[in-house]
């Protein structure tokens, strides 16, 4: 039996995230021990541009934590070292997905490192570099480094990602695997949208946080090409984090207004359930990306998805046996393929495929994949 310490969020905090750190808490305690630490504060909240980090589901994703970690007060960083010194933990393992924690792993790595037990650590690569750089540009390689340089060992999702960290660290011994699923979050899934659609024709889904990656002005040129030929309905779902005013410009200028709702709200996992399981195909046309938890939600419903080939998404959406893949920043490609998937009513041979593939998309490999690391 191996003893786990785990860092990372898990509820009340919300997110990919935190699902994340939860589910793996749970499918590791099936057969070892695990020391869950979680975050008395997350982010502080001019950091934070959502209204809340807080997980408004009715039925949330929970597990044991100890919550002793603040990354603003050292003094806690000390707390959780002292306590991982009493677990006594084989393997400590860490997420990496924002700059912001740089600082924080930094002085844990090197306290993990001396700990009387000798752990292995562990980082678990969500994002090794952040999808918009922005004026801290210069300072991505160096905070990067800094942050995982005493790990023993790394996962990433995506082979892009696994090149982007082999350049940071020559040396780093890293294993790619498949994001698992988010299946569990149908388990508590809602008997009604958390807004109405229309009901007589195809929806395409775009659920998630809105950034100015993830290509919701490609998609919305799309569906206006779409709509010339085809009745088909849009729900952008999610927390806008730079405002609707610009998206609602640009769907009055395509005069797709019927045609699009947009629900600027975090969705708890009760109304993600509703919107991925009335949706027909969920889209995601980003611009750039490592991995994405949205195309795992929707798989673990036995959703479709039309995405684009960038980062590790082509690697998880098989072109053609579970969904479509484009170009990125290409509306007409992707219109073309949403116009195929009905046309050609490509749904359930993609959900029949979905269903028998899913099992690459295990929380057991991920684990198998851990313990790979942690025994080199």
């Amino acid at each position: 039996m191996t003893r786990y310490g785990l860092i990372g969020p898990t509820y009340p905090y919300r997110g990919g995230i935190a699902h994340y750190t939860t589910l793996l808490a749970e499918e590791l305690r099936q057969e070892d021990e695990v020391l869950l630490i979680s975050f008395s504060q997350q982010y502080p909240h001019w950091l934070f541009p959502g209204r809340s980090d807080r997980d408004p589901s009715e039925r949330p994703l929970r597990t044991d934590a100890e919550y002793l970690l603040n990354p603003l007060n050292p003094l806690s960083w000390w707390r959780t070292l002292r306590r991982l010194r009493q677990w006594q933990p084989d393997v400590v393992i860490i997420p990496w997905w924002v700059l912001f924690w740089a600082p924080v792993w930094a002085v844990l790595g090197q306290g993990i490192k001396r700990l009387p037990s000798r752990p292995k650590l562990l980082f678990i690569c969500h994002n090794v570099l952040p999808h918009e750089q922005g004026n801290l540009r210069f300072l991505l390689p160096y905070l990067t480094r800094m942050a995982l340089a005493a790990g023993d060992g790394y996962v990433v999702h995506a082979q892009a990602d696994g090149a982007m960290l082999q350049q940071l660290l020559p040396d780093a011994g890293f294993l790619v695997t498949p994001h698992p699923t988010y299946a569990a979050l149908g388990k508590s899934s809602a008997s009604e949208m958390p807004v109405s659609v229309p009901d007589d024709c195809p929806l395409v889904l775009f659920v998630g946080f809105v950034r100015p990656y993830k290509g919701l002005d490609v998609l919305l040129e799309a569906m206006a090409l779409v709509l010339k030929n085809r009745q088909l309905h849009l729900l952008v779902a999610g927390e806008f984090w730079q405002g609707t005013e610009m998206y609602r410009e640009q769907i009055a200028r395509l005069g797709i207004g019927g045609a699009v709702t947009l629900l600027d709200a975090y969705l708890p996992d009760e109304a993600l359930a509703a919107c991925i399981q009335r949706a027909d195909v969920v889209a995601l046309p980003y611009r750039s990306a490592t991995q994405s938890g949205i195309i795992q939600a929707a798989f673990g419903q036995g959703k479709p998805v039309i995405t684009t080939a960038v980062g590790g998404l082509a690697e998880v959406v098989e072109h053609e046996e579970t969904g479509l893949v484009v170009p990125p920043e290409n509306a007409a490609a992707l219109a073309a393929a949403i116009e195929r998937f009905f046309a050609e009513n490509l749904g359930p041979t993609f959900a029949q495929k979905i269903v028998e593939g899913n099992g690459r998309f295990s929380w057991q490999q991920l684990i198998i994949t851990l313990q790979q690391l942690a025994n080199r």
